[in-house]
């Protein structure tokens, strides 16, 4: 099987500044990986002619394939043309039939092509020239010596035409691409740490070269992604689908989907299957938990809501429950989960402090969750308060993984 290896270098200062996400290179990946091709590295490079250069030139050391995004615009901070020239040792010269395409698509727009877009129509010597029939930036490809420096626009969806209607089809017949194919499964995991999970996955699984098995940690949740190569696809989604039965006899308790499926569908489904009511109270916080589970309301029920603290005392009284202190969020949140003594019911509870502002991670618990289960209480607190960026992304789905983890560990009891 011939191994072919392609790296992309994605260009604009505006990445490293993090004003945009570049989800061109993700694009990319993908497509090549589906071509066959093994991506190794991707790289962000500001508007800099001579750290582009470098960039690709470190490129063209290790991989047949250099692909840049970026930076072929009229304005003086594109620089890609330019850099590839340095990189490559050649001159750039002038495209009169590029600039008349150029014109030509100004004019279509009812729009006056300025001065600056006369360097547009530059490339390095020898270039093969790519036609962009869906922008002004003309975009180019390098050969040299086996190997290809390929340019393409930074704009999303121009760079998503050229690269599957002009890159992919010459990356097939360049290096006679098509034999070879890369697949991937996504297994997610919730309930379990990322190192317990790779400890009962074990090494014998994690370190072998084909098909692959890496670990990715998200908030609540774990993903393991299975990666195979080969010649023929049958052999390796067999390959894949193997691999995916150990894991499963390993660790598959705590498994709730594969690729996209989200854990709180998973969750609610589970709740319904069972006949479990799930209760959600958030006090004093953002509704945390339930705007990821509104989705899925069919699924089970909202028993009880409290999002301050005068409704929840309110519902408190319901279950003449002794006095709760809120100095200690976690015991508190503890305390208001204890409350569900129905064996066919399941709480949620988020608690935050009174007035509480900012993310203080040093400081005492600003917010904390608990949940309960057949008599079982799990609970974490935050240094964050509840209303923060950071409650968002951690609290609501640590909330769901902590209960997917009561109902696996009901299961086995």
């Amino acid at each position: 099987m011939k191994e072919v290896n392609a790296e992309i270098i994605a260009i604009g200062t505006e990445l490293l500044l993090g004003e945009i996400t570049d989800t061109n290179s993700v694009f990319m990946a993908r497509e090549l990986r589906d071509l066959g091709v093994n991506v190794f590295f991707m790289t962000s490079v500001g508007d800099n002619r001579q750290r582009i250069a470098r960039a690709i030139e470190i490129a063209l050391e290790r991989s047949q394939i250099v692909i840049t995004c970026g930076g072929l615009g009229p304005t003086v901070d594109d620089m890609t043309r330019d850099a590839v020239a340095l990189a490559t040792g050649r001159p750039l010269e002038f495209k009169q039939d590029l600039l008349d395409s150029i014109a030509g698509r100004f004019e279509g727009f009812r729009v006056k092509m300025t001065a600056n877009n006369r360097q547009q129509a530059f490339v390095p010597e020898g270039a093969l020239v790519i036609e962009n029939p869906v922008g002004t930036a003309p975009c180019f490809v390098v050969e040299m010596d086996g190997k290809v420096v390929i340019s393409l626009p930074g704009v999303p969806r121009e760079m998503k035409f050229i690269f599957t209607e002009r890159v992919a089809p010459f990356l097939r017949e360049k290096y006679a691409l098509g034999g070879a194919v890369i697949k991937a499964r996504v297994l997610k995991a919730a309930g379990i740490g990322e190192s317990m999970l790779d400890e009962a996955i074990g090494r014998d699984l994690l370190e072998a070269s084909n098909p692959t098995v890496g670990l990715a940690a998200h908030s609540g949740q774990v993903d393991i992604r299975i990666t195979a190569k080969g010649d023929i696809a049958d052999v390796v989604n067999s390959s894949i689908a193997e691999v995916e039965r150990l894991i499963r006899g390993r660790v598959g308790d705590f498994l709730f989907g594969v690729d996209d499926d989200r854990l709180e569908s998973a969750v609610a489904s589970d709740l319904m299957a069972r006949g479990i009511e799930l209760n959600v109270l958030e006090v004093n916080v953002p509704p945390l938990v339930s705007q990821l589970l509104i989705p899925e309301q069919t699924a089970y029920s909202f028993g009880l809501v409290a999002d301050r603290i005068d409704k929840f005392e309110a519902l408190a009284k319901r279950f003449e429950s002794a006095h709760i202190s809120y100095d200690d969020l976690r015991k508190t949140a503890e305390q208001i989960a204890r409350l569900n003594s129905d064996q066919q019911k399941a709480y949620i509870v988020v608690v935050g402090q009174e007035n509480a502002a900012g993310d203080h991670a040093d400081s005492a618990a600003q917010s904390a969750l608990a949940v309960s289960y057949k008599g079982k209480v799990m609970s974490r607190a935050y240094g964050f308060a509840g209303n923060s960026e950071a409650a968002t992304q951690f609290v609501g789905t640590w909330a769901l993984s902590m209960l997917w983890r009561m109902l696996r560990e009901n299961d086995a009891a």
